[in-house]
């Protein structure tokens, strides 16, 4: 088993590096939106929890995701878990490590998937989704094969991210840089960290992220 956390800024493309790992090496994704959502539809007692506290428009505590993880853990995790979204601070990646090392898990690697910042605006800008299958295109790398028309499943609504534009993008990555430096130097530090060309060919990304993984077993 093998337990990953992928690193990396808005837009550097850990989501479809995760749905590739998923497909082909058997790994469970641990997204902390998608554990908040299902557990709060979910009617068990810590989903009882996160339902309170969302209906009341609180933040959810890191004592109650660290416990959606746990339940996760504790079932069948395949061939491993990939942690994206969390964790996001120092106090969240202690209370991971305890929680790992208490179910007899450990974390195998830390990959950052680095990015040149303007070449990422220009990438993410360009960029647009169908919203009913999920499919993403671009406007230079990969349009629609016929105008907007949705090459999988031929729908028509293809939609972009209100907050896909120049200057709130360059808003997100600072912010996203402000809060994940700390982390990049703790599993630095923890000799965790590797680090990767987040904006190669997706093939190339996709191959580089199996190799750090292939060392590791």
């Amino acid at each position: 088993m093998t337990n990953i956390i992928l690193l990396g800024p808005p837009g550097a493309g850990k989501g479809t590096q995760a749905r590739r790992l998923v497909e082909e090496r058997g790994m469970v994704q641990l997204s902390t939106g998608d554990m908040l959502r299902e557990a709060k539809d979910s009617g068990t007692e810590m989903g009882n929890k996160v339902a309170e506290v969302m209906a009341k428009g609180q933040l959810v505590t890191d004592e109650i995701v660290i416990g959606l993880i746990e339940e996760k853990l504790a079932a069948d995790g395949g061939a491993g878990f990939i942690f994206d979204g969390f964790p996001r601070t120092l106090g969240q990646a202690d209370a991971l490590g305890r929680l790992l090392a208490r179910m007899g898990q450990k974390l195998d690697a830390v990959i950052e998937m680095q990015v040149d910042d303007e070449a990422l605006v220009s990438r993410i800008t360009g960029r647009y989704t169908c919203g009913d299958c999920g499919e993403v295109y671009h406007d230079e790398t990969k349009p629609t094969k016929e105008s907007g028309k949705c090459d999988v499943c031929g729908s028509s609504n293809l939609k972009r991210r209100a907050d896909d534009n120049a200057d709130s993008l360059r808003t997100r990555l600072m912010e996203y840089y402000k809060k994940t430096s700390p982390l990049i130097g703790y599993y630095y530090h923890a000799g965790e960290l590797f680090q990767i060309d987040g904006l190669a060919e997706m093939n190339a990304v996709g191959d580089a992220i199996s190799r750090v993984l292939d060392q590791q077993n």
